[in-house]
């Protein structure tokens, strides 16, 4: 029987893989593994979360697309939709490996498709460390954008709010991209990540305060797909689960795994989440997230 004091899973990130191609100076879930589970094991873990209650999965990183070219992420996708028949598939990705025969093939098992993009300006993209070579981060934006149009996948834009480009102007790209939803992140700080002693990153000099926050957020008070998470609402408020299937509890300020789904169950791992489901309502975190329900201009 369902524990009361358990909160019920119904949205969950799973970050099966740290490893990336980018090297975002404020990223808060780097690199300190390169495991990834077995295929398997995996959808034996997708399963035990519907199982408890879960309606919506989004596949996160590191980058999702460096396993297998987008084939382990691609097979995921297709079984939480196909099989486990979830209202709601969706993946975030800095979008730079994605090929138009990816969505040929899984397209149709996909909801949304989150594209991380902090800045139209290319230059401040290098700053922040998102790009690759000479691959322009933008113009990639605008081409998974006419994908997603075309194999009717709902398109979000990911944006983190930082000293680079917190004086930044993005009212008309964004209207011109037209998102589903515009997710706007104040740059957060967690110990072990992106900040302190054994962290893989230094963010400190990317932070910026609530006032800053709510100014660029003023400044974009007319994009009515603008969806703002300011660091208190964002810190309890995802279940996170991270490449060995345990929940992460980032209460104190940094992240506390639990034990393995895969050992003990969702019951008793989800008990160590620290999850704020009230938080994770009030932030709009149950939204019209199935393609079917939305009425897109595809």
């Amino acid at each position: 029987e369902r524990d009361d004091a358990s909160p019920t899973p119904t949205s969950v990130n799973y970050h099966f893989t740290r490893q990336c191609n980018y090297k975002c100076g404020f990223c808060f879930h780097t690199a300190k593994t390169s495991f990834v589970l077995p295929l398997e094991e995996a959808k034996r873990g997708l399963a035990m979360l519907k199982e408890a209650g879960m309606e919506k999965i989004n596949f996160s990183g590191g980058e999702p697309f460096l396993q297998d070219r987008g084939e382990f992420v691609g097979k995921l996708v297709q079984f939480c939709k196909q099989e486990l028949k979830l209202p709601s598939v969706s993946i975030v990705s800095n979008g730079s490996l994605i090929r138009e025969r990816w969505f040929k093939k899984y397209g149709e098992y996909l909801d949304i498709l989150a594209i991380s993009c902090d800045s139209f300006d290319e230059d401040v993209n290098v700053l922040i460390g998102r790009g690759q070579g000479k691959k322009n981060h933008v113009e990639n934006l605008h081409k998974l954008r006419q994908w997603c149009r075309e194999y009717a996948v709902a398109f979000k834009i990911n944006s983190v709010i930082n000293r680079f480009n917190v004086e930044e102007d993005m009212n008309e790209q964004i209207k011109a991209l037209n998102p589903v939803r515009w997710k706007v992140f104040q740059c957060l700080l967690i110990e072990g990540e992106n900040t302190g002693e054994d962290a893989l990153r230094e963010a400190e000099k990317f932070v910026i305060s609530d006032e800053d926050f709510e100014q660029f957020l003023d400044r974009h008070k007319d994009v009515s797909c603008l969806v703002p998470e300011s660091n208190q609402k964002m810190r309890d408020s995802y279940l996170i689960l991270d490449e060995y299937m345990r929940f992460l509890n980032c209460r104190k300020g940094r992240k506390e795994p639990s034990k393995s789904i895969l050992d003990v169950g969702v019951q008793a791992a989800i008990k160590f989440s620290g999850f704020d489901e009230k938080m994770f309502l009030k932030r709009g975190g149950k939204y019209v997230w199935s393609k079917a329900d939305m009425k897109l201009d595809w």
